[in-house]
């Protein structure tokens, strides 16, 4: 069993900036991508950013791309979310997620995570 758990979320205003954790204890992560996605009010959870297991390929939705920055520390068994030139749009509830399978690439769909953390709120204002 794994448990993750997101911090570092926040109300922030246009331009700023957020750093979102997300610890795991129970398991390790080494081994697994890892991916964070986001749900906002009313619409469908959808994927944000996606790194591999040893943190050398990174995947990011179009809409944060150049902005976000995936990282991870396996050491520490921590999954990072850099967030950069923070908009409006970008309110929600963030969440990390393992991939399914060990040793498996980037994950972009939701069927591919299997354990979830309890969300992370970001608040963006103008």
């Amino acid at each position: 069993q794994v448990q993750l758990v997101e911090s570092g979320g926040g109300s922030v205003q246009v331009g700023g900036s957020l750093r979102l954790s997300c610890a795991a204890s129970g398991r390790t992560l080494s081994g697994y991508a890892m991916g964070w996605f986001r749900q906002a009010p009313g619409k469908e959870r959808e994927f944000v950013a996606a790194v591999s297991m040893s943190g050398g390929s990174t995947a990011y939705a179009d809409s944060v791309k150049g902005r976000f920055t995936i990282s991870r520390n396996n050491a520490k068994n921590t999954v990072y979310l850099q967030m950069n030139s923070l908009k409006p749009e970008d309110t929600a509830v963030y969440y990390c997620a393992r991939r399914k399978e060990l040793g498996s690439g980037l994950g972009y769909l939701i069927f591919e995570y299997d354990y979830w953390g309890q969300g992370t709120q970001v608040t963006v204002s103008s």
